[in-house]
C-alpha cells in the first residue's frame, strides 16, 4: 500500500531462542547493569509471545528466604497500566540471567534512558548560530 511501511523481520520469535533474542536487544537497547526503583524495564517472553515495558514501582527484600530473593513490583506501560509483583532473584531482575515463569521463559532488564553527553560538543552549525545571534529573538545562547 503506497504510503505504509514495511518492516523487515530477520527472524521471528518462534523460529530464535531467548539467547539469541536478548543477545540481538543487547546491541540495539542501550542497557542498565542494576534495577533500581523508578526505573524503566524491558520485558520479553516467548510464551505468550510479549516485548514491552514496565516501571519498576518497588523493590522488597523476601525474608522467607535464605537467599537473595526480591519482590519486584511492576506497572506494565500497557493500556490500561497493569500491576504485577514478581518474586525474583538479583540476576533474574538484572538481566544478568534468563528465568522461566511457568515453564516458559522470561527475560527483564532495565533500560538506559538517560542520554550519554558528549565531553566535547560539536561546535553549533552556521544556521544556530544565525539564530541565536539575530536581535530579535526572545532565545539567548548559554555558554
Amino acid at each position: 500500500m503506497p504510503g505504509c511501511l514495511s518492516i523487515k523481520r530477520p527472524r521471528t520469535l518462534e523460529k530464535m531462542t531467548m539467547e539469541k533474542l536478548v543477545a540481538e536487544l543487547k546491541q540495539i537497547v542501550s542497557f542498565k547493569d542494576s534495577t533500581d526503583i523508578g526505573d524503566i524495564v524491558l520485558i520479553v517472553a516467548k510464551e505468550p509471545k510479549m516485548l514491552l515495558y514496565a516501571l519498576v514501582t518497588d523493590i522488597i527484600r523476601d525474608s522467607s528466604r535464605k537467599d537473595e530473593w526480591w519482590h519486584l513490583s511492576l506497572t506494565f506501560l500497557t493500556v490500561p497500566p497493569q500491576e504485577v509483583t514478581w518474586t525474583l532473584r538479583t540476576a533474574q531482575m538484572t538481566g544478568m540471567e534468563i528465568f522461566t515463569m511457568g515453564g516458559e521463559e522470561r527475560f527483564i532488564k532495565a533500560v538506559n534512558l538517560v542520554p550519554s553527553i558528549s565531553k566535547n560538543p560539536e561546535p553549533p552549525s552556521k544556521r544556530e548560530e544565525k539564530l541565536f545571534s539575530t536581535k530579535a529573538s526572545f532565545l539567548k545562547r548559554v555558554k
